[in-house]
């Protein structure tokens, strides 16, 4: 019996929003030829998609790919003064609009949300280890709250789930947090998206343990390999996480130590259907965009098939 899922990518793998001097350079239509060429039915977004769903649609279909999903920027983790959980929600509704429509029109299912309130991600001067921290239960209970609030309103206006991004550097980083989260949020209402890399940086020794304990609120899942000596220097020395992206913290799936076939075979056992994202930072002037990127769908797809 066949396994419904599908193999995307984010286009990480030739151009680097965050860090532009990785891949800047890269055409977007270059990243989506050679993304179909491989095998890829789709990709999730960056900065240089078009904007507008029409828009978006066409170029995806000049390649005959789909829209996986795509990031979104939430900034529900701190409430600025003077201002309710109330109104800090209904601020984010108010300012996801165009994003999510643009999704809405394009079929996708799923938003990644990523939690940039307080976050250090990008900032490559900043360790890792100088993340935000909720100080109590009071604050991430409050933080659960909105979220819930949040993520019933992507399903009931537009269709989508809140795909919540465990990430380093931010508020949600670690096997811990991500099991507080889940602890504290409604089933119905926030989703996981599972990253093995994040997993695997933020402090889960065996990724697949704590995917384990989530798999059925798992509705997105990015492949993100690790090499283990890169992160034990980027723990050891304090990078940023900027830092360890342009020194290899992770790779494509394949190319490092994370074991993909007991990945796959967990979402496969819990009746995971969606989109498996090969999604690697690296310098494409250090990993070639194109065998790398290839890499990573020969291992996803001879492991899928093998599992069918």
């Amino acid at each position: 019996m066949t396994w419904n899922v599908r193999i995307g990518i984010n286009p990480l793998s030739w151009m680097n929003d965050d860090l532009p001097s990785l891949g800047g350079e890269t055409p977007l239509e270059t990243a989506l030829k050679e993304g179909a060429e491989i095998g890829y039915e789709g990709f999730e977004l960056g900065n240089k998609f078009p904007k507008d769903g029409p828009g978006l649609k066409a170029k995806l279909d000049e390649f005959g790919l789909a829209c996986v999903s795509g990031w979104y920027s939430g900034f529900l983790a701190e409430v600025p003064a003077g201002m309710s959980d109330e109104q800090a929600v209904a601020a984010e509704i108010e300012r996801c609009q165009a994003h999510m429509s643009k999704l809405q029109y394009n079929g996708v299912r799923v938003v990644v949300y990523g939690e940039c309130a307080g976050t250090v991600q990008g900032q490559i001067d900043t360790p890792v280890g100088k993340r935000p921290q909720f100080a109590d239960d009071a604050q991430w209970q409050a933080y659960a709250r909105r979220l819930d609030a949040f993520g019933q309103h992507l399903l009931e206006t537009y269709g989508i789930k809140l795909a919540y991004h465990h990430h380093m550097g931010a508020y949600v980083e670690s096997p811990a947090d991500v099991d507080r989260l889940m602890a504290l949020t409604d089933p119905a209402k926030v989703f996981l998206l599972f990253d093995t890399g994040h997993a695997y940086f933020g402090g889960a020794a065996d990724p697949v343990e704590l995917l384990k304990k989530h798999v059925k609120r798992v509705v997105h899942v990015h492949c993100k390999d690790v090499r283990q000596p890169v992160i034990a220097q980027a723990r050891n020395d304090g990078w940023s996480f900027l830092d360890g992206v342009i020194n290899g913290t992770f790779t494509v799936p394949g190319d490092g130590s994370i074991d993909y076939a007991s990945v796959l075979k967990t979402l496969k056992g819990a009746g995971y259907e969606g989109w498996l994202v090969v999604e690697a930072e690296q310098d494409p002037a250090v990993a070639p965009s194109y065998p790398y990127a290839q890499k990573g769908y020969q291992t996803l797809r001879g492991l899928v098939d093998s599992l069918a």
